[in-house]
């Protein structure tokens, strides 16, 4: 009996983790592929029911509130983003152990400086917003930089060598310890402390974690040449970074300031629901892809081929996810968050879209990261914070909510949308033709699943009821409608569906 129960355990551990041994790049990308979409489905469901239940118990304006708290870490923490764990993935060379102490204590010090700044900048951060309130909260979370730091830097090994089964253990014990911490603390006391709480037992966990996943144990001490090379390269890294804070929590910020907690709690919970398909997917891509592109950098017709079988099986998971959010919203809000939340609906539906654009875009960054163009993809996140701030303010101001999600979503739709293909076209030496190509296969089958639950809705009149029947109508109409395509056009998402299976029964 034990023998065949370790026999099941090494072919569990042979058919899904990436082992050093494994000599096939594409065998490793899809296993560790498999655990990050694994992690990032895991950790979306815990937390959509946590929020699910907190949402009802808690109301608008406690998840406002916490929102203005995340608001302000993930500021600084996009401010201080040295990029370091981007520039040992991005090395070469295999083995970056010299480098850790240097980046252990470098992270310790941003830690230390961030948790002093927010603790002592809390009363007036929360001034700012309008939220008394909200003092104490960020004051609370300001312990998160330093429980970051205390990380085993040996965790960039997980990504650098697609070990992505430590990843998900990393990652889900974090998020179990947040859910039950925040469920439970709400069911004796429902305040926005639940939030709190579990945010940092979330952030806690996860730092101790990592020294049982890595043997490396590391110590303070600073090499200055190394330092420099780090930040050398994360420099535009860190300026991705900011970029990115201002174009993806620059909206939160702009309703939180003009408008009030309420609104905000209902336009994160808006977006966070919306966007939970290009959250989770763009998570994946650029977690495994972005290892994977920069061992192909030196064979551009390899990254080329690559980075189109990531687009077109993104496209294809994509957009009938982003199509039937937009279409069944309504439902859901009713059947699960109650009439409270339905003002949040329009704004949802519109940052569908957005959402869209963001999983797509998510195949391009890791390409210019892996050939050592980060600077292209910050210098267009500047060109769109400078149209967004143009745009937001007016916006928001004239159509509360709605106005904002418009402008960030108008925004991306054009003129980025044309800009970021033009640059990846330059950088893989492609067409136009080849991403219109790889879109219009999903965008027909997505359509006519659409036609199929439009003509469904509003038969029955249980938000709930109508809720499962919309989701099962869609499901089988896209899964009809592509098989036909794959059957009947050189649809090439059936070729690298049949390669993943392929792997997977090795």
């Amino acid at each position: 009996m034990r023998d065949k129960i370790r026999s099941v355990v090494r072919t569990i551990r042979r058919r899904f983790v990436p082992g050093d041994d494994d000599g096939d790049l594409a065998e490793r990308t899809v296993k560790s592929g498999m655990w990050v979409s694994a992690m990032n489905v895991l950790d979306r469901v815990l937390k959509v029911v946590m929020f699910i239940v907190l949402a009802r118990l808690l109301g608008p304006e406690a998840i406002g509130l916490m929102g203005i708290a995340l608001l302000t870490i993930s500021a600084l923490l996009s401010l201080t983003n040295l990029g370091i764990d981007a520039a040992l993935i991005q090395r070469v060379d295999d083995d970056v152990d010299e480098y850790l102490n240097t980046t252990f204590t470098l992270e310790l010090l941003r830690g230390l400086a961030m948790s002093s700044i927010l603790y002592v900048a809390a009363p007036s951060l929360a001034s700012l917003f309008g939220e008394p309130a909200a003092r104490d909260l960020i004051r609370a979370i300001a312990l998160v930089p330093i429980f970051l730091a205390l990380r085993n830097p040996a965790m960039v090994y997980f990504k650098k060598d697609l070990a992505f089964h430590k990843e998900f253990a990393y990652r889900v014990s974090g998020t179990t310890a947040y859910v039950v911490v925040a469920l439970g603390y709400a069911a004796v006391s429902p305040t926005v402390w639940a939030l709190i709480f579990g945010y940092l037992a979330d952030a806690g966990v996860r730092s101790i974690v990592t020294y049982f996943l890595h043997p490396y144990r590391p110590r303070p001490a600073l090499n200055r040449a190394y330092a420099a090379e780090l930040i050398g390269y994360g420099k535009w890294v860190t300026g991705s970074s900011i970029v990115e804070f201002l174009y993806g929590q620059g909206d939160d910020a702009v309703v939180g300031w003009l408008l009030t907690a309420t609104s905000l709690g209902y336009y994160q919970l808006a977006y966070r629901i919306s966007n939970a398909p290009a959250t989770e997917i763009a998570v994946v891509v650029s977690s495994v892809m972005f290892s994977t592109y920069s061992k192909l950098q030196e064979d551009r017709r390899a990254l080329r081929e690559a980075f189109f079988s990531t687009f077109r099986l993104t496209a294809f998971v994509a957009l009938p996810m982003s199509v039937g959010i937009y279409l069944v919203a309504p439902a859901f809000v009713g059947a699960f968050l109650g009439e409270d939340w339905l003002p949040m609906v329009l704004a949802m539906q519109i940052l569908v879209a957005y959402g869209l654009f963001r999983t797509l875009f998510a195949t391009f960054n890791p390409v210019w990261r892996a050939v050592g163009r980060p600077d292209v993809q910050t210098k267009l996140g500047f060109l769109r914070v400078a149209l967004l701030a143009i745009a937001i303010v007016p916006a928001t101001s004239a159509y509360g909510i709605e106005g904002t999600a418009l402008a960030v979503t108008g925004i991306l739709a054009f003129p980025m949308v044309p800009l970021y293909a033009r640059e990846m076209k330059r950088t893989l030496d492609t067409t136009y033709r080849r991403f219109l190509r790889e879109l219009s296969y999903p965008v027909a089958a997505s359509g006519a699943m659409a036609l199929a639950v439009l003509a469904a809705q509003n038969r029955v009149g249980s938000p709930l009821v109508e809720f499962a029947l919309l989701v099962a109508i869609g499901v089988v109409a896209y899964v009809v409608s592509a098989a036909s395509l794959m059957t009947l056009f050189d649809w090439r998402v059936k070729q690298n569906l049949r390669e993943l299976v392929s792997v997977m029964s090795k």
